[in-house]
């Protein structure tokens, strides 16, 4: 029966996968007398209240979320996916033959 068991949970387990949710925010120092006021464009896996937190709160800056997306697989040490919304524009820039 254990081995039934161990049988099970080892299908069960190789079955599973990954994924994670990737956030888009337009960021912008909210300090006063701050010198940098340009906005930036940031991709991050924090979601967005632990990104504001991580960052210094809402008296140091301004978080915008514009997006978000799921990408398959793990967060450890790889670059995030691609947008699927940019990832369409690319293939369809490709079937016309510009690329």
């Amino acid at each position: 029966m254990k081995f039934i068991w161990t049988l099970i949970l080892l299908t069960l387990s190789l079955a599973a996968s990954a994924e994670y949710r990737v956030y888009q925010y337009f960021v912008r120092s909210s300090a006063p007398y701050s010198l940098n006021k340009d906005a930036r464009l940031i991709t991050s896996t924090l979601d967005p209240v632990s990104y504001l937190a991580y960052h210094g709160g809402r008296s140091s800056i301004q978080v915008d979320l514009l997006r978000s997306w799921m990408c398959k697989g793990h967060t450890g040490q790889t670059p995030t996916c691609d947008a699927p919304l940019k990832s369409a524009k690319l293939e369809e820039i490709r079937s016309e033959g510009e690329i």
